[in-house]
């Protein structure tokens, strides 16, 4: 962990978790829904992105808005200045594909957008910050909503149930669902895949949101980890134990969407584990 937010450190964390991104390299990212302004400052990600030569990958959304389609989501990602640092990938433009999922008690598998197969190896680069349905978005967010498809999306919001529906399904299944599909892709990615995650910008909204809430509390820092589980984890502790009052708004985002449930799933299905050491580097 960084406390600093800065260009320097998020290369700096990068090297220090000593896998080194090889081949074609994915950095999934949120691009930002219109009208939103929480997401990853591209000035903060280049240096990163460019040293490890990445694209920038996303899918598009399963809701109204402006990133619906491949043309309208690559004038998001221009407008909010992720094409100026990156070459960006919106990965169901050509359809999806499917990665196998073992284990799972609501998916079967996952459905992600075809270029994702591209890739031989992919940084999960997360903003970690409130979400209205999952509680908190981080790493396991990022990966297995951010990387399925329109359709896997509805995959995931259904717990299984539907392609073309978000249907209505019990909390804890969602949950479970996202765990699930962040599963899936770990699997498929095997040992080449790590998780940075900047806890900045803390509004109890997704970057997802066109008009989300302005953060209540200050921010934390850069976290990275092998074990996105675990950095999700660490991220959550971190904001319970600030001394910072408003973070009253963000705890009871998550526990009111029973959002830890989350990692409690991803833990059990073996994607990590919720037990960490937190190493300071600043």
């Amino acid at each position: 962990m960084f406390t600093e937010i800065s260009s320097d450190n998020l290369v700096k964390i990068y090297e220090a978790l000593g896998r080194e991104a090889t081949g074609k390299v994915a950095v999934k990212i949120s691009t930002g829904e219109p009208g939103g302004h929480n997401f990853l400052d591209p000035h903060l990600i280049k240096d990163l992105v460019q040293k490890v030569n990445g694209t920038i990958i996303e899918c598009n959304t399963a809701y109204g808005g402006g990133r619906t389609n491949a043309a309208d989501h690559m004038r998001a990602a221009e407008e909010h200045g992720f094409t100026a640092i990156a070459p960006v990938d919106i990965m169901d433009a050509d359809g999806e594909v499917e990665l196998p999922l073992e284990g799972g008690r609501h998916l079967t598998r996952d459905i992600v957008g075809s270029h994702f197969l591209n890739y031989d190896f992919t940084i999960i680069l997360s903003h970690f910050k409130g979400h209205a349905m999952g509680g908190f978005g981080g790493a396991i967010k990022n990966m297995s909503i951010g990387i399925a498809s329109a359709n896997g999306k509805r995959y995931i919001h259904s717990a299984g149930a539907s392609t073309t529906s978000w249907g209505n399904p019990a909390q804890d299944d969602f949950l479970e669902s996202m765990a699930e599909a962040a599963k899936a892709v770990a699997d498929h990615c095997g040992d080449n895949i790590l998780y940075i995650s900047v806890a900045n910008n803390l509004s109890v909204d997704c970057d997802c949101d066109s008009s989300p809430a302005d953060p209540q509390m200050g921010d934390i820092g850069i976290l990275a980890s092998l074990d996105p589980v675990a950095l999700d984890k660490a991220c959550t502790d971190l904001v319970r134990s600030s001394e910072d009052h408003g973070k009253i708004h963000l705890i009871e985002r998550i526990d009111s969407r029973n959002g830890m449930h989350t990692l409690d799933h991803a833990e059990a299905l073996g994607l990590g584990s919720q037990k960490y050491e937190l190493i300071r580097m600043d």
